[in-house]
């Protein structure tokens, strides 16, 4: 994958979960927008953060989820202050932000950590989330633990300043540790009043796991989603949603088991026929089929 550590199928939901509850409830009960993972931009927005924004707006997302800030170079340039002005001028809001905390995880060191609540608090998000783990640092179970224990730090410290952490997973996550996987031991060794979930759907599906079996199990925890769906071809690369190979409409169904919040689209591969085009078509679909 291209490296979020930088920047910072089926689906196994059983069909009569479907017959449950009907996916029109999430959208009346609930009134959710679609937001949108920047990362799905990143070849376009540090080359033109403010016209990338603005086709972001017209293509009728309402959120955002930021990613790639550094101390350094902020957002693509521009300052939290003055990155929260643009979104403001087209509508949207940054209500979550992946932020690099590789460091922190790594060794403790909270300079990356204060960086990202401090910007967090200035575009008023609801989380700093945590939007990969170094392979380093992930070898086994007690690497895991140790990581747990570290997010609950860091929770702490979020939570002093007004906001919440949250930790997003890809597919090793559900790689077996001994009689667990590592998802399990994040689950289980984080404090609930400090730490969410922003679950990646596609990832959850592509490692094999049913969303559902996870809401069921821990409910209330996955605040936030990435809705990215799959090619029916080949489960590695993405397709605009409501072309692969996931059923939504049951998951959505499902969102206030799951405690979901906010969700974001997110596109990384396969893009037909440009990024932006991509993007846009899924949130079109969100919205006329799911919400």
């Amino acid at each position: 994958m291209i490296s979020r550590r930088n920047f910072l199928i089926n689906s196994s939901v059983a069909a009569a979960s479907a017959l449950l509850v009907p996916s029109f409830v999430f959208a009346a009960d609930t009134k959710r927008v679609v937001g949108l993972q920047l990362y799905s931009l990143r070849d376009e927005l540090p080359k033109d953060v403010k016209g990338t924004i603005a086709k972001i707006a017209k293509a009728g997302f309402k959120e955002v989820e930021t990613y790639g800030f550094s101390i350094k170079d902020q957002f693509w340039g521009l300052t939290p202050k003055e990155f929260k002005a643009l979104l403001d001028a087209h509508g949207l809001k940054a209500p979550s932000g992946h932020y690099g905390l590789g460091t922190y995880l790594s060794d403790g060191n909270t300079t990356e950590l204060k960086a990202a609540i401090a910007a967090a608090k200035i575009l008023k998000s609801e989380y700093v989330t945590i939007p990969w783990l170094d392979s380093g640092i992930r070898k086994n179970a007690d690497d895991y633990k140790k990581i747990a224990a570290r997010i609950n730090e860091a929770g702490k410290m979020c939570k002093a300043a007004g906001i919440r952490l949250a930790y997003h997973n890809h597919n090793f996550e559900f790689d077996k540790q001994g009689d667990t996987t590592g998802y399990e031991i994040l689950l289980k060794g984080t404090d609930k009043k400090l730490v969410d979930f922003e679950l990646d759907l596609y990832w959850v599906v592509r490692s094999g796991n049913d969303p559902l079996k996870l809401f069921k199990e821990n409910p209330g925890r996955f605040t936030m989603w990435h809705v990215k769906d799959m090619d029916k071809a080949n489960p590695a690369l993405n397709a605009e949603v409501g072309t692969g190979s996931i059923n939504f409409k049951p998951i959505f169904a499902q969102a206030k088991l799951s405690g979901m919040k906010h969700f974001f689209v997110e596109h990384e591969t396969n893009y037909k026929p440009n990024p932006m085009a991509s993007v846009a078509a899924s949130c079109a679909y969100i919205k006329k089929e799911i919400i």
